[in-house]
């Protein structure tokens, strides 16, 4: 049978007993000190037979005297560990308060910095990354629910009116088909981003070696007929990650720079490994430049937002989650995303992620070993 867990005393109580015991004991040495002296004194000075009644008068009130402080420290000590544990009394108070609904209280302690106020702030700022999170969370979802509702609408709507034809003939049917199919495309689409951003933020990573100037090879063969003009650099850039992560990073970073670019416009992609000694030394960087509408440096931040377009227009497939997933991959990783407004108009992406040692394997041996460009 499991043992039986020992009930132990309240805070306060533990407290305040450990003072009080702190205290009878310093108290206890010092009245055995003075009794003694008082022994030794009376030994030199008095017969023993007028010596021992004082000795037992002096025992009997430094007994009395040492129960009496004992029991004032304890009242002490009962007031004052209240008083110091008030603050965490309010820091309960405040945690059985706080809901989903209700996150806007804090403690706001005052009072010198030490250990209780350090919490009290700690707890404050635990519950501002709370709401924060929540209010991230509660907008993420009411977006996903209306990026879902779009196609789904277009969808039902396509079905309606055609089935509400009563002279919709084969050909109709098929156009409506059709568009049915673009609409689910448009579902799969937006769903295997949501899974991605999903994956990206709370799924453990398959590490393994991986080449970024292969995942870029792959990407590019991969783009339509009608994209925009690519300029490679692709140097050696070996990492040790998700593959399937990373290839998703390459391919938005494309994919972005061809949807929001500009008639003639071109895209510039880079790769490298820049210098560094030591352990880990050798960062592997991928860059995307691209041409486009000019996007204002102070709403850099918002683009890696989850939904976020800053009015910008693609081919109108897009979801605003391209670069939100780049950016959850990037942190997964260790990485760095940087963001930078060219002045003529478009972005230029700059992704850092932690190199592999020295050892490294280059492109022709990742793409030997089948893993180089692995999705």
């Amino acid at each position: 049978m499991p043992r039986r867990a020992r009930r132990r005393l309240p805070l306060r109580a533990r407290l305040t007993a450990t003072s009080t015991a702190l205290f009878a004991i310093g108290t206890s040495v010092v009245l055995a000190v003075a009794y003694g002296i008082l022994d030794r004194h009376l030994g030199r000075t008095l017969p023993s037979d007028l010596a021992a009644p004082i000795l037992s008068d002096a025992a009997l009130q430094l007994a009395l005297t040492l129960v009496g402080i004992t029991l004032l420290a304890g009242a002490a000590g009962w007031w004052a560990a209240g008083r110091a544990l008030r603050p965490l009394k309010r820091v309960t108070a405040t945690a059985r308060r706080v809901s989903d609904e209700q996150l806007d209280e804090r403690l706001a302690l005052d009072g010198p910095r030490d250990e209780v106020r350090e919490l009290a702030d700690t707890f404050d700022a635990m519950l501002d990354r709370l709401a924060a999170g929540i209010d991230r969370q509660r907008r993420f979802v009411a977006n996903a629910g209306h990026e879902l509702r779009t196609p789904l609408t277009a969808l039902r709507t396509d079905i309606e009116v055609t089935l509400a034809d009563p002279d919709a003939d084969v050909a109709a049917l098929r156009r409506m088909g059709e568009q049915a199919l673009g609409d689910v495309d448009e579902l799969e689409g937006l769903l295997a981003s949501l899974l991605a951003l999903a994956r990206a933020q709370r799924a453990p990573l398959q590490r393994r070696p991986v080449a970024l100037d292969g995942l870029v090879r792959t990407a590019l063969a991969d783009l339509p007929g009608d994209a925009p003009a690519v300029e490679l650099e692709a140097a050696p850039a070996p990492v040790v990650g998700d593959p399937a992560l990373l290839a998703r990073v390459v391919a938005n970073l494309l994919d972005n720079a061809c949807r929001y670019n500009r008639p003639g416009g071109w895209v510039r992609v880079a790769t490298e490994r820049a210098a560094g000694r030591g352990p880990g030394a050798g960062t592997a960087v991928l860059r995307v430049a691209n041409t486009g509408p000019r996007v204002d440096p102070d709403d850099l931040e918002r683009l890696t937002a989850p939904f976020e377009r800053l009015g910008r227009h693609g081919d109108g497939r897009n979801h605003g989650l391209g670069l939100s997933i780049v950016a959850a991959v990037v942190r997964a990783h260790g990485g760095d995303l940087t963001l930078a407004a060219r002045p003529e108009g478009g972005l230029e992406v700059t992704v850092r992620l932690p190199g592999d040692d020295a050892d490294a394997p280059s492109y022709a041996q990742l793409t030997a070993q089948g893993v180089a460009s692995s999705t």
